[in-house]
């Protein structure tokens, strides 16, 4: 972003934030019902955006919480978050117990992803036939501002989930720490200011979030050290995976094996845990 002057224009920006109300903070209510015809996976991410719709619904400032909705549900799903309910459900916690550390995840992915797809004039210019990845209905001054307020709303929903009377505190503490470390400098910030070789660090952003989330599902769920290590290293290596098969086409081969060989690594990590329990989780790696 450095060199790029963005006018500031169209949109009084000016009234105070105000914080979500205290209703947003309580122990998240998971609708099953309304996911028993889902996959698996699509029922974890229609509990997220549940979740998500109630503690960022369109209300004053307008200025402020409608671009946030807005762009908040404009990014595509990442299955990171999802990757985190289902490592939560894995090692034996409930799906309630991680949602809000999945919700702010995702609100990572999306404060990167607007950052990654502001609609600058300078850009357009070069690549006037560049197709927008998201449907802009903000000015790119409004959606810079608006993905940096986004990224530490997720961590104020962190902290508010913080339930002294469960004694959650800690790992609270412990998820905000992976959380900062993955969209850190040595996290999703490296991942894209870095350019390197395909096969050494390819998909480092996804490979972050992704090693991040299942992290944070097995600290939420009460999983031991080696719980946690596991499924990091298998996030990170689903992570790369799904990078990957974005990134390419069907009919290419060698990335194909390249992936494959990711895959059984990836399993081989879920060898640990009880097999009838993984069924469900290994799924994200199939390729």
């Amino acid at each position: 972003m450095a060199g790029v002057r963005i006018p500031f224009t169209g949109t009084n920006l000016s009234r105070p934030f105000t914080s979500p109300t205290p209703s947003a903070y309580l122990r998240p209510t998971i609708i099953s019902g309304v996911a028993q015809n889902l996959s698996y996976w699509d029922s974890i991410h229609s509990d997220i955006d549940s979740h998500l719709k109630k503690v960022i619904p369109i209300r004053e400032p307008i200025s402020v919480f409608e671009p946030m909705h807005h762009l908040t549900f404009a990014a595509p799903k990442t299955t990171a978050s999802a990757l985190c309910v289902a490592a939560c459900e894995l090692v034996g916690g409930n799906r309630e117990d991680a949602i809000v550390a999945a919700s702010a995840i995702h609100l990572m992915h999306a404060a990167i992803y607007t950052h990654d797809h502001l609609m600058l004039s300078n850009s357009l210019q070069s690549n006037p036939e560049t197709e927008p990845k998201i449907s802009h209905r903000f000015g790119p001054n409004v959606e810079l501002l608006t993905g940096d307020g986004i990224l530490p709303f997720g961590f104020e929903l962190l902290a508010g989930s913080m339930d002294p009377a469960g004694d959650n505190s800690d790992d609270i503490l412990k998820v905000i720490t992976e959380i900062t470390r993955a969209v850190g400098s040595q996290g999703m910030v490296a991942g894209q200011v870095s350019d390197v070789e395909f096969d050494q660090l390819s998909g480092q952003t996804r490979r972050c979030l992704h090693g991040c989330g299942a992290a944070c599902g097995a600290i939420l769920g009460g999983g031991s050290h080696d719980e946690i290590e596991k499924l990091r290293r298998y996030g990170s290596i689903a992570g790369k995976i799904q990078g990957l098969l974005s990134e390419m086409d069907r009919n290419e081969g060698s990335k194909m094996q390249i992936a494959e060989k990711w895959r059984d690594l990836a399993l081989k990590e879920l060898e640990y845990f009880d097999s009838k329990k993984i069924e469900q989780i290994s799924t994200l790696v199939r390729v």
